[in-house]
């Protein structure tokens, strides 16, 4: 019997597996993205970039623990406008590998978005993921974007009506109806989701009697946010018909499985990279293939929703 197929389309573009790098977790390197393209993954998104460069938050910004990681990096960036030549290379490099690059973007107003929307798209990316959700930058730009369904709606208008290229609304976990904003940003021009961001959180050394983070609060990933993205990717399911990049806790093969039952096209991985090393990706898509096997799934589509339905 032949082996599973692990390649799927998204949004036209055939990927030979659905595991993407998550945002944020290993910049904007073309050189260290091309190194993941080498491990497998299936696409690799950016670092989000904004309209000006931003150093980011004091150390210490980050902690692994037992349930994940937690960080408040504070989108570290160069700026749109110096992301752009980095863009290209890593475009050009990832062509080779047949790896779509996607573009994370910030901003803090709506019509930024639409600005640095416009400048990441000079590069080319096959998709620019919209950042509506960080949840350790709220004191400097105030309520995120992703908390209401008007916001959100406005943001993806913004950048609709400036680029052409596809676009994907990173939504985030902590909102009472993500179905309603997911419909808002589809009605406005949103060709995919990507659910989720990281969920506030905070740890407290006892010790020393104050916050592990210089920032306080940050944001978890890792195993313990899985649950969460588990039930939001579900209930976008059920919203909408555009697809979903699933984020949040996948570290094994059947996580990766687990995420695609619930509803989403693509997988992102994040913290297990962290942990790992970009051999993660290899490891992740032989579990997921063993697992498929075992149960007798033939593709990535047919295992697509089926806790869903």
């Amino acid at each position: 019997m032949s082996q599973p197929d692990l390649s799927c389309n998204f949004l036209g573009m055939t990927l030979r597996n659905p595991l993407v790098l998550a945002s944020g977790i290993l910049g904007t390197s073309p050189s260290l993205l091309e190194r993941l393209a080498r491990e497998g993954a299936g696409a690799v998104t950016t670092k989000s970039c904004g309209p000006e460069p931003r150093a980011g938050h004091e150390n210490p910004v980050a902690l692994a623990w037992e349930g994940g990681v937690i960080n408040a990096i504070g989108l570290t960036n160069p700026g749109a406008r110096d992301e752009v030549p980095l863009l290209r290379e890593a475009k050009k490099r990832l062509s080779a590998w047949g790896v779509p690059v996607f573009a994370s973007i910030f901003a803090g107003t709506t019509e930024q978005f639409g600005e640095v929307a416009r400048v990441v798209a000079e590069a080319e990316p096959d998709l620019i993921e919209v950042n509506i959700s960080c949840p350790n930058v709220a004191s400097e730009f105030g309520t995120p974007f992703s908390a209401s369904a008007e916001s959100a709606a406005a943001v993806t208008r913004a950048v609709r009506t400036a680029v052409s290229l596809p676009i994907s609304v990173k939504l985030a976990p902590n909102v009472p109806d993500i179905g309603r904003i997911a419909r808002a940003v589809a009605d406005e021009g949103a060709d995919a989701i990507t659910a989720i961001n990281t969920m506030p959180a905070m740890l407290i050394d006892a010790r020393a009697e104050r916050a592990v983070l210089k920032n306080r609060s940050g944001g978890l990933s890792g195993p313990a946010l899985k649950p969460i993205a588990l039930r939001c990717v579900y209930e976008i399911a059920r919203s909408v018909s555009i697809p979903i990049i699933g984020t949040g806790g996948v570290s094994t093969g059947l996580d990766a499985a687990e995420m695609l039952m619930a509803g989403a096209s693509l997988v992102g991985v994040g913290s297990a990279v962290w942990k790992d090393g970009p051999a993660a990706f290899a490891r992740i898509s032989s579990e997921l293939l063993d697992f498929m096997m075992e149960s007798g799934f033939r593709s990535i589509e047919t295992m697509r929703g089926r806790a869903a339905r």
